[in-house]
């Protein structure tokens, strides 16, 4: 019988997760955060306690439009997942639903949702990449406030909208961020952490780039989330090759054989 975990259970939950690092990644990083910054509210649900074999992280869709609200999964055994995200209590598969996951969970879930006749497609495929050795950059960098959130959100792909601005407005004031100024005061560069733990968002306006800050900003964030005792990993989409070399030559390592990946369906609901 699916649970939803309580206060308590949280902290045991977070431990057993990080047996199954780095697969679990995404949703271990929601629970480590969750258990020390509280902000948007969120369930984690499971299919038994105290060994569980799928944990969801369900973040709480308050309006119609808070498509980036991902639901996140991790599961270790495929039929427990299917029979687990069938019920209506835990997924309700008329509403826009947006996955993050490991990539050979997509079966399971494509099965799942045309059983429900909702449609469902990949937006994204990516590397995860790890990076275990934190250097000292030796250079300081200021942290994002709330009045850059509009800034952030029109260069981000994605953004420029009600509803990004919500969740760009979470990530910076409860979320660790660096910025790199420029001589007025204004952000040229910039990266903030997701809910997940996961830093992204890397951005140079185009006349301030090949100055060197993306590979700062990316140091200096390693630093303060290590010092936090917070896992320091991102996510590339695998055609992102620039991206990709420049965080491996910084020392960020991935698992060649693994992808997470995002799926969203009932796309039409989060307009």
């Amino acid at each position: 019988m699916t649970m939803e975990l309580k206060e308590e259970q949280l902290k045991v939950a977070e431990s057993q997760l990080r047996k199954y690092l780095p697969r679990s990644q995404q949703v271990y990083g929601c629970l480590l955060l969750y258990n020390r910054v509280r902000s948007d509210p969120v369930k984690f649900l499971v299919d038994r306690w105290p060994e569980f074999s799928v944990i969801i992280y369900k973040p709480q869709q308050e309006q119609k439009g808070d498509v980036f609200k991902d639901m996140l999964v991790f599961a270790i055994d495929e039929a427990i997942l299917e029979e687990t995200i069938r019920k209506p209590s835990v997924i309700d598969w008329t509403r826009y639903l947006c996955f993050g996951t490991c990539l050979h969970h997509w079966e399971t879930l494509k099965s799942v949702a045309s059983e429900k006749d909702v449609s469902i497609r990949k937006v994204a495929v990516c590397r995860k990449m790890t990076l275990e050795d934190v250097s000292n950059s030796g250079i300081a960098v200021r942290s994002l406030d709330e009045s850059h959130i509009s800034l952030v959100n029109r260069a981000w792909k994605f953004g420029d909208n009600e509803m990004s601005v919500r969740m760009i407005q979470n990530m910076i004031m409860n979320f660790p961020t660096c910025c790199v100024l420029d001589t007025e005061g204004r952000p040229v560069s910039w990266i903030l952490t997701y809910a997940s733990c996961a830093i992204g968002m890397l951005y140079t306006v185009p006349e301030h780039r090949g100055k060197g800050y993306a590979k700062v900003l990316i140091s200096t964030m390693a630093k303060k989330l290590h010092a936090l005792d917070y896992p320091v990993y991102c996510f590339i989409e695998e055609e992102n090759m620039v991206s990709y070399r420049l965080f491996k030559k910084l020392g960020f390592t991935e698992d060649p054989s693994h992808r997470e990946a995002w799926f969203s369906a009932n796309e039409l609901e989060a307009l």
